[in-house]
């Protein structure tokens, strides 16, 4: 089984940003975990700050992985290109993010990318992924 992790925009700086929301654990640190955690899963990962190359990684990869794990970061909210690419590949797509984003401000409470995902998980910190990555499994495991 092959997975796609992509993280859209400042999720490069995870263990930096605003740590009381986000924690204190780079990306790539939680990443290494996951892998160990699911030695039998390929993770492929892949972050960018630019829509356009978000969007190319949701064509390219949707087309040759087994599944995604998205974490569209503020494009959440507001881009309809993301839940277009979303829409048009085959992989299915879980939608996490590592803050509840439902107790956040109100703007971050719509999510145009969620409709076209088969879930959403939000709320647990980097743990999400994990969530994430399990809930595709079982996803795939019952078709």
């Amino acid at each position: 089984m092959k997975i796609t992790i992509i993280n859209g925009p400042n999720l490069n700086l995870l263990g930096k940003r605003e740590p009381d929301t986000y924690g204190h654990v780079a990306f790539e640190d939680y990443l290494k975990l996951l892998r160990e955690l699911y030695a039998d899963i390929e993770i492929d990962y892949f972050q960018s700050n630019v829509e356009g190359e978000l969007v190319t990684k949701i064509q390219e990869a949707g087309f040759s992985v087994d599944g995604i794990v998205l974490n569209a970061a503020g494009y959440t909210h507001t881009s309809v290109s993301l839940a277009d690419a979303v829409a048009a590949v085959p992989a299915p797509v879980v939608e996490v993010h590592i803050s509840n984003i439902l107790k956040r401000e109100e703007f971050r409470h719509t999510s145009l990318i969620a409709p076209v995902c088969i879930g959403s998980i939000m709320g647990f910190g980097l743990d999400s992924y994990r969530l994430g990555v399990e809930a595709l499994r079982l996803h795939l495991a019952r078709q």
